[in-house]
């Protein structure tokens, strides 16, 4: 998968192809990545891709020229390849999330963008953007992060990036719920012990345990995935009675 980057800060992404699963991605070429400086298309001395905004008011905004340039020496670096979408890091886009992340590493190339400033220049996101991508209900200071954020998610769904292939699979939020509980050595830490079905090497047990787990764990912390999977048909007659008896158990200690 080929990521193309805009940004007025393009090192800040040296270091996803430095370290860890995403450095190994890079290396191994089963992800690409090329930056562009929308400071490279200005015609200005000063190379300037910000000014004030119409209308008055604080900040600034980025200017649609230089990120036009960008788009368009993307586009020319790629051909005769089709360009991906146009996707532009914006609190006020559609919210990320795995299902989005699952859907996206399908692609052979993105284009990222990463505001700065105020704002961007809506003319641009009319004229170029396919649609915009929020990571949360924050703001940060620029789409540099919230970009490094959405690339890790998609990089870990491609084939043969991690060691084993499960692992996405049972992520958090992958089939709906959160992960169950995880444990390594030693078996007794300061007698806090590792539960004793994950002991007895019996797989058909393990996968009910790491089920229920997931279940009551999701319903702890993230009731709204839960009533989510329920609309969805997520959820068995056996992951109810689960559900069930933790409503009881809460119920008798109240």
């Amino acid at each position: 998968m080929r990521f193309d980057v805009i940004s007025i800060f393009p090192e800040m992404f040296d270091v996803i192809t430095q370290y860890g699963v995403t450095g190994r991605a890079f290396t191994k070429n089963l992800a690409q990545i090329k930056t562009w400086n929308p400071r490279t298309y200005t015609t200005d001395p000063r190379h300037t891709v910000d000014d004030r905004a119409y209308g008055g008011g604080p900040g600034m905004v980025m200017m649609v020229a230089p990120l036009e340039g960008a788009i368009q020496a993307v586009e020319a670096d790629l051909a005769p390849q089709k360009k991906g979408p146009v996707v532009l890091m914006s609190p006020q886009g559609r919210r990320f999330d795995q299902a989005m992340a699952q859907e996206l590493s399908q692609l052979a190339q993105i284009t990222l963008v990463c505001g700065r400033y105020e704002a961007v220049d809506q003319r641009f996101i009319e004229r170029q953007v396919d649609f915009e991508l929020s990571i949360g209900d924050f703001v940060v200071s620029g789409g540099e992060f919230p970009a490094l954020v959405v690339m890790d998610s998609l990089i870990r769904l491609l084939p043969n990036v991690l060691g084993d292939a499960d692992s996405a699979l049972n992520d958090s939020f992958s089939a709906g719920l959160l992960d169950c509980p995880h444990y390594t050595r030693p078996e007794n830490y300061e007698n806090f012990l590792v539960p004793g079905v994950l002991l007895g090497g019996h797989h058909g047990r393990i996968e009910d345990w790491r089920r229920n787990e997931a279940l009551i764990a999701t319903q702890k912390s993230r009731p709204d995935l839960i009533l989510e999977a329920r609309k969805k048909g997520l959820l068995s007659s056996k992951d109810e009675k689960v559900l069930q008896q933790y409503a009881d158990t809460l119920n008798s200690k109240s």
